[in-house]
């Protein structure tokens, strides 16, 4: 039913190449999963947050094509301190790289984290997106498949890591669960790291495969910190898309719950959402910036593990001639969305 990183990702430039709340883990806990449930209360990605604020409100930038905005302008000019920066995708074998071509180190998207973070920032870097090369498919195992996910962590010494999970690689079965394993390895591996797991959704909450996926990273022992989904590309929903999504997380929380035995305050905690801004891939379908007030208070009152959205990119009005990539396909001014975004602090 998605299409949205068809917005996210539909240049014909990018055809080619390309088709973030879980306990501070305890010492004396056995599992990340046991940790989390034993003390609801503190999650990592709160900790993390209190430590470096900002990273619960952090949008997706797409340097890799088009006309980008300067990370460092956007922060000057709306005071956001972090970015999701997409996607890390294969490059035709188990090895990670931007859009699946451009090295981790050396080139134009190094530079850019050294910028934001020499200008007080930092960045979570999400693996995946709707098209492309998988890792998820292209690693055979889920050791595999952590070591190139341990890659990009290393590449950044990164504090925060979404896996963008969509298309072939959400629908197989093996490779949710190969995800989920190599994303416990990685937990394991690098304590307090947060990591965030991003779907599609109905209005109601996740499909099936949805529900599937949060079970089987709660019977794997996964202490993941947001789960987290994209409400937008319905297909069809009722009331507004602030109501509609408001609708997609309850389901979501219902789900998290459900799966992991949380409170319903922990679950809030462990879920977030990652919208749109303005026109999305459905005809007829926009997300407003009232709307985005609305999940901004719904955030604010369950403090969600994160507040995200598509994209900075699109995050001004469109011109003459302008790729529906790169604007919103509404009357705005220039980051009025990220301006509403970046007020929420967890």
């Amino acid at each position: 039913m998605r299409k949205t990183i068809g917005v996210r990702l539909t240049a014909p430039l990018l055809a080619a190449t390309l088709g973030p709340a879980a306990l501070l883990l305890a010492p004396v806990a056995s599992t990340a999963a046991e940790a989390t449930v034993a003390n609801p209360a503190v999650t990592a990605a709160e900790s993390a947050a209190a430590a470096a604020p900002g990273m619960a409100a952090a949008p997706y930038e797409y340097l890799g094509w088009g006309n980008p905005q300067k990370p460092t302008d956007v922060m000057k000019a709306t005071g956001v301190k972090w970015f999701t920066l997409a996607f890390i995708l294969s490059d035709g074998g188990c090895n990670p790289k931007w859009d699946g071509s451009r090295p981790l180190t050396g080139g134009s998207d190094e530079a850019a984290i050294k910028s934001i973070r020499a200008a007080g920032g930092d960045v979570v870097v999400s693996v995946g997106g709707w098209s492309g090369n998988k890792l998820g498919e292209k690693c055979s195992s889920a050791s595999a498949l952590a070591g190139a996910y341990q890659k990009v962590i290393d590449a950044y010494r990164l504090k925060a890591f979404d896996i963008d999970i969509e298309d072939t690689e959400f629908g197989n079965a093996t490779v949710r669960q190969r995800v989920v394993d190599a994303l416990k390895i990685v937990k394991t591996k690098n304590p307090g790291l947060v990591t965030y797991i991003t779907m599609g959704t109905t209005p109601t909450g996740p499909d099936a495969t949805g529900k599937d996926l949060i079970k089987r990273g709660a019977a794997a022992g996964l202490a993941n910190d947001g789960w987290v989904v994209m409400p937008f590309d319905f297909g069809g929903h009722t009331g507004t898309m602030g109501q509609a999504s408001v609708g997609a997380l309850e389901g979501l929380k219902a789900a998290v719950k459900s799966a992991y035995g949380y409170s319903d305050d922990a679950a809030y905690r462990h879920i977030g959402v990652s919208s749109m801004n303005g026109k999305t891939d459905e005809a007829g379908e926009t997300v407003t910036t009232a709307d985005f007030r609305t999940l901004l208070g719904y955030a604010q009152q369950h403090h969600l593990a994160r507040f995200s959205f598509w994209s900075v990119n699109r995050d001004r009005a469109c011109g003459s001639g302008t790729d529906a990539d790169a604007c919103s396909g509404v009357a705005q001014s220039p980051y009025e969305f990220t301006k509403i975004v970046v007020q929420y602090q967890g």
